[in-house]
């Protein structure tokens, strides 16, 4: 009986080391690095500002390399052929007004797709 409380101890205390020890390098879903971290890891030359061949050498742009360029040219505001980190973070969707991008931006859009009552004819 000692032995197999022991054991079971001994297993209990490892499977608890083994999950607190269990952190993932990558953000929890829908959390983004922050963008000062990322910058930095992407200029690989330490310049303060990234390149295009900076850019396009994360892994997700390797993926998508037409639309790394495409992106890349949209944070580029002065066209110096190069992303400050002001640049950078003035891009990321956080930094947008509401309603700039995404679905919240095509909310007001939805809302006129039903029509108004005051338009149709009354029966």
């Amino acid at each position: 009986m000692k032995y197999l409380t022991t054991t079971l101890s001994l297993l209990a205390i490892t499977a608890s080391l083994a999950l607190a020890q269990n952190t993932s390098a990558t953000p929890p879903q829908g959390k983004r690095p922050c963008p000062g971290k990322a910058f930095k890891k992407w200029d690989t030359n330490a310049d303060g500002a990234l390149s295009l061949e900076e850019f396009k050498a994360r892994p997700k742009a390797q993926q998508h390399p037409a639309k790394a360029e495409e992106v890349f040219k949209k944070m580029d505001s002065d066209n110096d052929g190069k992303v400050t980190l002001a640049e950078f973070v003035a891009h990321r969707p956080s930094a947008r007004p509401p309603g700039a991008r995404g679905k919240a931006g095509r909310a007001g859009k939805a809302g006129k797709r039903g029509g108004s009552t005051a338009s149709t004819p009354s029966a």
